[in-house]
C-alpha cells in the first residue's frame, strides 16, 4: 500500500484510465474546478485513491492531496487554505472554535477505522507491552532513558512485570502535528500519567506529553525506516503502514499489566478489542461544498466508493458507511461542545 500510494501520488494530475476501475462509483463529468485536501498522513492514502480514481474518469476536476498531519491540516482548513482536511482523531473544541471565529462551518464525516500500531525492529519483538510499559518507555518520565531496561523501574511502579531487554532504545514517532501522536497520548499516556500525577511523580503540565528526546517525523515511512534499521527501535504509526513493512513487527498491547494482549489486525480494530483503535474522519468546509460543485462532486465520489478506497489503503471499513453518506446528504455542521 505504501509503495502504491507513493507511486500514484507522483503521477500528479494525469487523467489516466488506469485508475477508472478502482471503484464502481462514478463522477459527474460535467463538473469543473479545483479541490484542495490536506490533513492526516494516515487518511492521505484514502483521499489519494479517491482522487486518482476520479481523475481516471474526468480531467476537469483538479485535486491536490497532501498529508502534513491532522493538527496542521485542520489549521489550514480553518485558515481558509483548504477545502477538506483528513483527521486521524476527532477535531478538538479549540480547533472548532478557531474555525467558528473564522466563519468556517465544518461537516464531520467518519470514513474508516484504524489502529495505532506500536512497532519494533522485527527480528526479536516483545510478546506484549502494556500501557504501563509504553508509558515507561515513551512517556514524560522517559526523557534520557537510553536503554529499554532503564524503563523497568517506572514500569514496576505501575504494576508491570515485563522483562525489558538490556539493549539500546531508539524511539521514533510522529510529531505533535499528527493525529497519531494525539491518539497515543490520549489513549495510552494520559490515563497512566493521571496516576503518576496523583502520586506526586509527574507535574500535571507534563501528563499529556511524550518524552521530548525522540526522533519525530510527519512521514510514516520515515518512522518505519528508523525503527526497522535498529534492533532497539521502537515507534508508533498507523496500522496499515506497519502491516505493509517487512522490517518492523507490531507488538500486541494490553491495557493493564494483567490484561489480555491483543495484536492489531482488521478483526481486532473492527471489534474494538485492540486497545489503540480509532476512527478516521474527513472535515469539509460546508460553505465551499455549497458554493463549489467540484468540492461537492469529490466528496460525493469519495463516499460512493468509500469501502473501495478504505480497503485499497489497507484500513478497516466502517460497519455502516451509509450513515456517513446520510450525514453528508444532510450537510449538518458541527460546533464546539
Amino acid at each position: 500500500m505504501v509503495v502504491a500510494v507513493a507511486w500514484i501520488a507522483a503521477c500528479g494530475n494525469d487523467n489516466s484510465d488506469a485508475y477508472a476501475d478502482l471503484t464502481d462509483a462514478r463522477v459527474d463529468t460535467s463538473v469543473e474546478g479545483r479541490v484542495t485536501v490536506t490533513g492526516s498522513s494516515t487518511v492521505e492514502p484514502v483521499s489519494t485513491f479517491a482522487a486518482q480514481a476520479l481523475r481516471g474518469q474526468t480531467g476537469a476536476i483538479d485535486i491536490s492531496v497532501e498529508g502534513p498531519g491532522t493538527g496542521d491540516g485542520l489549521e489550514k482548513l480553518c485558515g481558509g487554505d483548504a477545502d477538506i482536511a483528513g483527521a486521524s482523531r476527532p477535531i478538538t473544541d479549540e480547533e472548532l472554535s478557531a474555525c467558528a471565529e473564522a466563519g468556517i462551518d465544518l461537516i464531520e464525516l467518519p470514513v474508516g477505522l484504524d489502529g495505532v500500531a506500536v512497532v519494533v525492529e522485527g527480528s526479536d519483538p516483545p510478546s506484549c507491552l502494556s500501557f504501563a510499559d509504553l508509558y515507561a518507555l515513551v512517556g514524560p518520565e522517559a526523557v534520557g532513558v537510553g536503554r529499554w531496561s532503564e524503563a523497568t523501574e517506572v514500569a514496576r511502579q505501575l504494576g508491570s512485570d515485563t522483562v525489558l531487554p538490556d539493549r539500546r532504545l531508539v524511539v521514533a514517532g510522529p510529531g505533535e502535528e499528527s493525529g497519531t501522536f494525539d491518539s497515543l497520548v490520549e489513549q495510552v499516556i494520559e490515563p497512566v500519567a493521571e496516576r503518576r500525577v496523583a502520586d506526586g511523580e509527574v507535574d500535571p503540565d507534563e501528563a499529556g506529553t511524550i518524552r521530548s528526546d525522540y526522533a519525530s517525523s510527519a512521514n510514516d515511512n520515515t518512522i518505519i525506516e528508523a525503527v526497522g534499521s535498529d534492533d532497539g527501535g521502537l515507534g508508533w504509526v498507523g496500522f496499515a503502514f506497519a502491516a505493509e513493512s517487512p522490517d518492523v513487527a507490531s507488538v500486541p498491547i494490553a491495557v493493564s499489566p494483567d490484561g489480555p494482549c491483543v495484536a492489531p489486525s482488521e478483526e481486532t480494530i473492527r471489534d474494538g478489542s485492540y486497545p489503540i483503535a480509532r476512527t478516521l474522519f474527513l472535515y469539509v468546509d460546508a460553505a465551499r461544498a455549497a458554493e463549489d460543485p467540484a468540492v461537492a462532486a469529490y466528496v460525493d465520489f469519495y463516499l460512493a466508493g468509500l469501502d473501495d478506497f478504505v480497503d485499497l489503503a489497507g484500513y478497516v471499513e466502517l460497519e455502516d458507511p451509509q450513515a456517513t453518506r446520510e450525514l453528508w446528504a444532510a450537510r449538518e455542521t458541527i460546533g464546539p461542545a
